[in-house]
């Protein structure tokens, strides 16, 4: 735990300083965001780049903090005025209990990033990509050793940056952890400042702001984080992915309801929705978002605006490409759509395309991959039996949000209700990743955030308009105590069954399995003596025994398939 906090602030500070830099760049000296954490996500975005392109020349350990370190100096030197006025700020609004409640919160999430499950695919190739990227960077053909390797994802990259195996001791795997706990800052952002203030005084009490629909989105992101808490010890990519989603609607859904008519705000979040894609395909219609901020700048002539934020996410994807194509000779693996290259060390077509389609019937809940081409029809009601309660009402909701999303842009259309659009263009967003989701690879996991933000959503604003006249705030109230108290109740019971000093200084390793080792040009490689996991410690290391696959004669130059040759 103590070791995971020391990561953090460390992290903490990294992307601060970067993030203020960036937004710098991007924005000009005359912008500043207006929530500091903001700067924070901005930083986790550029370093997450920094460390996809560093993996290109190399591994990603002491040689990369150092230069990040230098980085960071520098922008300190430049910037050390607004830097000063930040930590002046800081100290103006910062009060004894703000502190206490962050430190509480900080030694909550770090000690649940210590201990909890290890992800089954952790064991299987989290572990392993993440010690590739240490060790090596990025090695061509990669996915022929073991497809799953060819599964590339800033997630790791970002993981083997701050991972501090260079020092000697373990390999930690804390920035899942780190997001939850930023994520968790943001949600209770809604309990300070602006959001609930005092009112006329109504019989010695306090009058409070009606909800909104971001307080909603809010509720749901803690719902997430009290199920991900003892999972979140994991380097999955769908934690990453997900918890990026989750900050970039909240922000979103403030920037609406405060109005905000600059499109420089929306463009960040934009570009960190291009991060979101280098994450995880699964949330990559969430780039639909930036039809607003791109309207804004056609209307306003702003070509040059348009052009930098094009130029960076350009960018930002670049490097996620390239590792791409290096990794297995596809541009977007296992995606066999676009075929570009025809290097030595390309996985196949046959393999690539069974790969595509195991992950869709995974998704779905079957190990068949000959059920890929099952219609919807066939596959829905098997996957829906065996969905859980809550995810259920979830999904009951969710479809029937599409009629009620229908019905609301039939209204805003007869109506011209412009005052609508903000609404139907985040929950049209939220609408077509859902059905993405729910008829490719419906596994929750891989997309929860849309299944549950959706009718969320839809519902929300539904109860917004239709109680002008209740104390909406009582009701919000009673729902928020009765369904938060169980689930809070219910999370203190199963996490204090678990509950254990054993990691209070140093996290919770990898888990190892037993190996068996051979012999390949000289290096010593191991495949799992019983199932199909090794872990982090073996390495390097596949499922199966490997043929000689070398491109030449090191791991370096790279890997071939010789079996479909």
């Amino acid at each position: 735990m103590l070791s995971v906090i020391l990561i953090w602030l460390y992290m903490l500070f990294t992307c601060y300083v970067t993030g203020v830099a960036s937004i710098r760049i991007i924005a000009g000296k005359d912008y500043s965001c207006k929530q500091e954490i903001s700067y924070v996500y901005a930083g986790i975005g550029v370093v997450m780049v920094y460390a996809q392109l560093f993996s290109l020349f190399g591994g990603v350990g002491f040689t990369a903090n150092l230069i990040l370190l230098f980085a960071c100096a520098i922008c300190l030197a430049f910037l050390k005025k607004e830097f000063l006025n930040h930590l002046h700020t800081c100290r103006l609004t910062i009060t004894p209990i703000k502190a206490m409640v962050f430190i509480l919160i900080l030694s909550g999430f770090a000690y649940g990033t210590s201990t909890g499950v290890i992800h089954y695919d952790t064991g299987l190739y989290h572990a392993q990509s993440i010690r590739w990227i240490e060790e090596y960077g990025v090695v061509p053909g990669l996915g022929n050793l073991h497809s799953r390797l060819a599964y590339n994802s800033a997630a790791f990259c970002l993981s083997a940056l701050y991972s501090m195996a260079f020092l000697g001791g373990q390999s930690y795997h804390c920035c899942a952890g780190f997001l939850a706990f930023l994520l968790m800052l943001v949600c209770l952002e809604g309990l300070t400042k602006e959001k609930i203030r005092k009112g006329r005084a109504l019989r010695g009490g306090l009058s409070f702001r009606k909800p909104r629909l971001s307080d909603f989105a809010r509720i749901t992101a803690i719902y997430y984080l009290l199920i991900i808490f003892d999972e979140m010890v994991s380097p999955a990519s769908d934690y990453f992915m997900v918890l990026l989603v989750f900050f970039i609607l909240i922000r979103w859904l403030d920037l609406t309801e405060e109005k905000e008519n600059s499109c420089l705000p929306y463009g960040l979040l934009c570009v960190l929705g291009v991060s979101v894609v280098t994450v995880k395909l699964s949330g990559a219609l969430i780039l639909l978002l930036t039809v607003k901020p791109a309207v804004m700048m056609i209307k306003e002539k702003q070509g040059k605006e348009i052009a930098k934020f094009l130029l960076t996410g350009f960018l930002t994807v670049l490097p996620f490409l390239i590792r791409n194509v290096i990794l297995s000779g596809w541009l977007v693996y296992p995606f066999t759509s676009i075929d570009l290259f025809s290097f030595a060390f390309k996985i196949p077509k046959g393999m690539a395309d069974y790969d595509a389609r195991e992950i869709q019937v995974w998704g779905r809940g079957f190990s068949d991959v000959t059920r890929y081409g099952e219609s919807p029809a066939k596959w829905l009601p098997e996957w829906i039996s065996h969905l859980d309660r809550s995810n259920k009402v979830f999904l009951a909701m969710a479809l029937a949000g599409l009629l009620l999303w229908t019905a609301y842009l039939l209204y805003a259309v007869i109506k011209k209700r412009k005052d609508m659009l903000d609404f139907l263009h985040v929950a049209g967003t939220l609408l077509v990743c859902f059905l993405f989701w729910l008829l490719s690879a419906p596994l929750v996991r891989y997309g929860c955030v849309f299944l549950w933000m959706f009718p969320v959503m839809v519902w929300g604003f539904l109860y917004l308009q239709i109680s002008p006249h209740m104390d909406r705030f009582k009701i919000y109230l009673i729902v928020l105590v009765l369904f938060g108290g169980y689930k809070v109740t219910a999370f203190g019971i199963e996490t204090g069954k678990g509950a254990t000093a054993q990691y209070l200084i140093r996290q919770k390793d990898y888990d190892n399995y037993e190996t068996v080792s051979y012999e390949l040009h000289g290096y010593t490689f191991y495949y799992p003596l019983q199932g199909d996991r090794v872990g982090y410690r073996d390495f390097p290391s596949a499922p199966i025994k490997a043929e000689d696959i070398f491109l030449g004669d090191t791991i370096r130059e790279g890997f071939k398939d010789v079996i479909h040759e």
